[in-house]
């Protein structure tokens, strides 16, 4: 099955004077225009292509390589807008089409927006969408705590900075864990510090110590996040105390905040433990 959106392996069957006819292996074929044949080439050789509609709307193969395929996000320029919505630069000939009712705001010529790229199921054209949040959920979590991930900043909040995670959740990172300058678009990796308990992710940056952590330590850690980075607990706590507060022995506990000491994520203070 040929592709619209993606990049298909596809095999020359034939040359015509428009171009290159290419074929699947279920002998579905697509047309290369001359203006992308390559050099040298034989029959039945293999050809990576972009499949899309041009601007007549007929199925065509190309080599260019565009700035964003389908099911994928990128921040792209506007360059028109019309009655019916916004054109943007994805590096094709055709332009990529946002519709008014795909816009989270107004669009405005030479304008940059983080968008998504999707196939409209009636007309088989893509189509971009500033609407990102509705093609991300968190009801069904593919990730787990201290993983880490793939980050594409989305947008600010008043509490720290929106992510998309993994191309497919919704992440978070706080004010207070952001120490490097972030734009929308930007594209790094992260950790997720923490699960919460309606699937809202918390992300960290630059903690890669997060993915080796053992499951007392990640105790201890939660604790923390949950009492505004405060325990009045330490290593000269009664048993009776650390057990109390973490459901573990000392000996554990002792284990425990000895690694995150170690990878600069707590501080441990006669008061009781910090968390960095």
């Amino acid at each position: 099955m040929i592709h619209i959106g993606e990049y298909n392996t596809l095999t020359i069957l034939r040359e015509k004077e428009p171009g290159l006819f290419l074929s699947d292996k279920e002998n579905n074929e697509v047309l290369l225009p001359n203006r992308y044949v390559p050099k040298e080439f034989k029959i039945w050789d293999k050809l990576e292509v972009f499949v899309y509609l041009d601007n007549e709307e007929r199925l065509v193969a190309v080599t260019d390589k565009p700035y964003i395929t389908k099911g994928e996000f990128a921040v792209l320029r506007c360059n028109q807008v019309s009655e019916y919505g916004a054109f943007l630069d994805w590096g094709m000939v055709k332009e990529l089409f946002c519709p008014f009712k795909e816009q989270a705001f107004k669009m405005k010529k030479g304008g940059w927006y983080l968008v998504h790229c999707y196939l409209d199921d009636k007309t088989d054209r893509l189509v971009a969408s500033s609407k990102t949040k509705k093609f991300l959920s968190n009801q069904e979590l593919t990730v787990r705590e201290f993983e880490e991930v793939d980050l594409i900043v989305s947008h600010p909040s008043e509490i720290g900075m929106n992510v998309i995670v993994n191309k497919k959740h919704l992440g978070l990172i706080f004010n207070d864990s952001i120490f490097q300058d972030l734009s929308v678009g930007d594209k790094l990796k992260g950790i997720v510090k923490k699960i919460r308990k309606d699937n809202k992710l918390d992300i960290a940056l630059g903690q890669v110590g997060y993915r080796n952590i053992e499951p007392n330590a990640e105790t201890i850690m939660n604790e923390l996040e949950d009492n505004s980075g405060f325990v009045n607990i330490n290593d000269k706590s009664s048993p009776e105390a650390i057990k109390e507060t973490f459901q573990m022995s000392k000996k554990s506990f002792k284990k425990a905040i000895g690694s995150l000491y170690k990878q600069k994520l707590i501080t441990i203070k006669e008061d009781g433990i910090h968390l960095n």
